[in-house]
């Protein structure tokens, strides 16, 4: 069982920023594939950022430019850098890494107010 708990959503004003984490409870080194995804109000889950093992990123083109994904082995964590926000950004956002199968976290809610 891998639980992986999200933290750092909120409400923010468009134009802001906001930081989210995703600590991960097992060794980042033997992860192959992590990232985020985001499911808005009444939508399917879309897949936001992703991060290899290498270190190589990968964007979906509404946020490239605006978001950074990064991880951080030493500390088990995988961050969301989120700048520029805008209201279509509002969504639950979600965390997962994929270990044997995908796991997932239980999501945390961004809102972003116009």
């Amino acid at each position: 069982q891998v639980q992986l708990v999200e933290s750092g959503g909120g409400l923010v004003q468009a134009g802001g920023s906001l930081r989210l984490s995703c600590s991960v409870p097992v060794n980042m080194f033997s992860i192959n594939t992590m990232g985020w995804y985001r499911q808005a109000s009444g939508k399917q889950r879309e897949p936001v950022a992703t991060i290899g093992r290498g270190g190589y990123t990968n964007y979906s083109d509404s946020v490239k430019s605006r978001f950074t994904i990064s991880r951080d082995n030493a500390k088990r964590t995988i961050y969301l850098q989120m700048n520029s926000l805008k209201p279509e950004d509002t969504a639950v956002y979600y965390c997962t890494v994929v270990w044997g199968k995908s796991w997932w976290g239980q999501g945390t809610q961004v809102t972003v107010s116009s």
